[in-house]
């Protein structure tokens, strides 16, 4: 069987488990090796194909594209932080699987800098473009860009309510309000009065739409506040610190990140609370509070999907013209990481791919 068919077969398998399911430097390479000349071979497998048509005459040829010869960029918020990492892992095992270039830009938060990388990216002639849309007022239009020179472009993490709107093929990643909206229904299980939902981002749409999500389904006060940036965590604590000591009826936490409700958990101790924490994707920190039961759950959007399927759908669409998805998101979560499997998750936690 042909590489193009194995990894036809793969993706088919991951967006029916998805959809059952229901979160360096600008020029940096990764998988640029010498193995990307070998993907060009993958098409010669299709010979064996022939000898099932009666019809040809063997005389034509098919001129595909092939896989060495691709560049994608993904193009993100990211920080680079652990989150992140794990998305910037499954981009190098999907580049490395299907033997192309590919070129990771993080934005740092920064949606001038995200602007910039996809201007350059088209620029460039770049064969697609995977890019998160955190940003609705600044983003749409150089993606649009994009489309219109005949640029693949796939939206993934943040973008599912924009990536129609731009003409991406399809949004790989998890539905955020969908996911608040399961997070509420958990702190009513264990017993939550006021939960703040703090937020590490200001004018992140998909955080925002966590906290709203939260807000539909919680029977409780919902207190939505900016509770400080990842980078600096010690003013983050403080932030949340802050805000605990200024509401006593505050009894919950739900830290849209993981490096937030680490944080958030290290307030709450700080000022003697006993809330109910809970989180949102994976990290080591997070696994080993939810093991030791200071975090109630976390929900896993399962990140390393979002880095590794926009590669492979992008090289299936240039080199098939295979697309996924029939216009509909491919899902990737919510799940959710309790007491109950965190031990199961963490050797892959570990492992870096989750």
């Amino acid at each position: 069987m042909s590489k193009r068919f194995k990894l036809l077969a793969v993706l088919l398998a991951l967006v029916m488990f998805a959809a059952a399911c229901g979160d360096d430097s600008s020029d940096d390479n990764a998988g640029d090796s010498g193995d990307s000349g070998d993907s060009g071979d993958s098409g010669d497998s299709g010979d064996s194909g022939d000898s099932g048509d009666s019809g040809d005459s063997g005389d034509e040829s098919v001129d595909q594209t092939q896989g060495g010869d691709l560049t994608f960029n993904m193009i993100t918020h990211s920080d680079d932080g652990p989150f992140w990492s794990v998305v910037k892992r499954g981009m190098e095992a999907a580049c490395t699987d299907v033997g192309v270039t590919c070129i990771w830009n993080p934005g740092d938060n920064d949606p001038a800098t995200m602007v910039a990388d996809i201007e350059a990216a088209i620029t460039a002639g770049t064969d697609g473009i995977a890019a998160s849309l955190p940003y609705p007022d600044a983003l749409p239009g150089p993606l649009t860009q994009a489309v219109d020179a005949g640029i693949p472009v796939y939206t993934l993490n943040s973008g599912v309510d924009y990536y129609e709107e731009i003409g991406a093929t399809s949004h790989v990643g998890q539905t955020e309000g969908i996911a608040g909206e399961g997070a509420g229904k958990r702190f009513n299980d264990l017993g939550a009065t006021h939960v703040l939902c703090a937020f590490q981002e200001e004018g992140n749409v998909g955080l925002e739409e966590r906290c709203a999500g939260l807000a539909e389904t919680f029977e409780g006060e919902v207190s939505i506040e900016f509770g400080g940036m990842d980078e600096d965590q010690t003013n983050q604590e403080a932030t949340i610190n802050a805000l605990l000591s200024a509401d006593p009826s505050i009894d919950a936490i739900l830290g849209v990140g993981p490096v937030i409700a680490m944080s958030s958990l290290r307030a709450s101790e700080s000022v003697g609370r006993d809330a109910i924490i809970g989180g949102f994707d994976i990290t080591p920190e997070v696994i080993d509070a939810i093991e030791a039961g200071t975090i109630s759950f976390t929900v896993d959007q399962q990140q390393y999907l979002q880095g590794y399927l926009p590669i492979v759908l992008m090289y299936l669409e240039a080199t098939n013209q295979n697309t996924a998805g029939g216009g509909l998101p491919i899902l990737t979560g919510p799940g959710f990481v309790t007491p109950d499997n965190a031990a199961d998750v963490k050797a892959l936690v570990e492992a870096g791919t989750r």
